[in-house]
């Protein structure tokens, strides 16, 4: 049986116009009997948002899907590159970790309950984060995380 592989670049920011381009493109290529993928990736991070959602979509599909850091991963791009189930990187590649954040609008006030939302929330993204990075990487949770929180390298 031949079996069709396609190589699709990645060079962006995990942001939802991106990854929505790479889902479509994916699933076009699957309608087309494409089952084997190979996505290059050179990232700034992004969402975590869209890099979690990407990561689920790439591990649910039918498909055989290669990663290949070829310049920089950081930040939830690393999360997005352990969407592969093979996953090669060139030797004069950066992965990038970091802690989580979130944005206030300038003259915001939050009120206890809401300010309590918003960390609850970073913690989940971060715990989240964590857990995929650690399975892909044979790393404990806990290396995973002092590592964003150093912004380190897995």
């Amino acid at each position: 049986m031949d079996t069709k592989s396609v190589v699709i670049k990645f060079f962006a920011p995990v942001i939802d116009v991106t990854i929505n381009a790479l889902m479509s493109t994916i699933d076009n290529k699957m309608r087309q009997g494409v089952t084997d993928f190979t996505i290059l990736i050179s990232s700034p991070g992004g969402s975590v948002f869209h890099g979690l959602s990407a990561y689920n979509y790439l591990k649910g599909i039918p498909a055989t899907i290669t990663t290949h850091n070829f310049g920089s991963v950081d930040s939830i791009g690393v999360v997005l590159y352990c969407g592969g189930s093979k996953r090669l990187s060139v030797p004069q590649a950066r992965f990038l970790l970091h802690g989580v954040s979130t944005n206030f609008p300038q003259n915001m006030n939050l009120e206890e309950k809401q300010l309590e939302e918003r960390l609850k929330g970073l913690k989940i993204d971060s715990e989240n984060i964590a857990k995929v990075i650690a399975e892909n990487t044979g790393k404990s949770v806990e290396d995973v995380t002092d590592a964003m929180l150093e912004r380190g390298q897995p």
